[in-house]
């Protein structure tokens, strides 16, 4: 199986995207697609978030990152059926194909919820190097909660995604950015970021708001991953998953 006939089995096309969509993902950097997780869904992965994190304790995220004043998780993709959509669904595959360009794979499925007043981060960009003329990475960001300014949605510099690294021409990455945009959007939306893109988590400003959120992280399929799959893969997530699936998650027989 290659990226083609992946895409083709799980539904994917380039068609399922707007011109506006294409458009943003080239000249912005991000797009954003709402209504992606329906009312059943979005009911389910919030259970199953709430369960992890009860289940896992102080361990929870550790597979790939802890985070203080945030809840994390890692390595949803062998913590039940609820994720598969996540990283196999076709309209944000098509989005990830069209940043990235070629064959990719997922790198990691985690979950973040910055508590209240925490979860700012410095203005950061997932791939470690200035823009080389192709683009390695991309993310998806699945809003379980509603995002607003004041639990700390996530910000965005447009454009940013075709320039230097931001460490290299920032002085204050914490500082806000003067061109920063902030994903305001309901819950059951996702935005999809290059990954090229500066962003960063906003402070959650609230005193008792939730800002769940599930990162559906690809890249290239020549890179390595921040989850090696094929070490964490679980027997049951392989019989229940299609070869399709199997292929996005690298861990198909090649």
């Amino acid at each position: 199986m290659d990226i083609t006939a992946a895409l083709d089995a799980l539904g994917t096309c380039e068609d399922v995207l707007t011109d506006q969509n294409r458009k943003d993902l080239d000249d912005k950097g991000y797009t954003v697609l709402p209504g992606i997780i329906d009312v059943e869904w979005l009911e389910a992965l919030r259970t199953r978030f709430e369960e992890l994190c009860e289940k896992e304790g102080v361990h929870a995220g550790i597979e790939a990152h802890q985070e203080a004043g945030t809840r994390r998780l890692s390595d949803l993709c062998n913590k039940g059926p609820a994720f598969d959509l996540v990283y196999t669904h076709p309209k944000v595959l098509a989005a990830i194909h069209h940043v990235i360009g070629r064959a990719f794979k997922l790198s990691s499925l985690n979950a973040r919820d910055a508590l209240p007043g925490e979860g700012l981060q410095g203005i950061h960009a997932d791939w470690g190097a200035d823009y080389d003329g192709q683009f390695h990475v991309c993310n998806s960001v699945w809003l379980l909660d509603e995002f607003s300014e004041e639990n700390g949605c996530t910000r965005l510099v447009p454009g940013s995604h075709k320039g230097p690294h931001p460490r290299n021409a920032l002085e204050d990455a914490m500082a806000p950015h003067p061109d920063q945009e902030l994903v305001i959007a309901p819950a059951g939306t996702v935005a999809v970021f290059n990954s090229h893109t500066w962003h960063g988590g906003t402070l959650n400003k609230s005193k008792d708001l939730q800002r769940r959120a599930l990162h559906c992280y690809f890249t290239a399929r020549e890179h390595g991953q921040q989850l090696n799959q094929r070490e964490y893969l679980r027997y049951e997530t392989w019989k229940r998953i299609s070869p399709a699936a199997r292929y996005i998650l690298g861990v198909d027989v090649e």
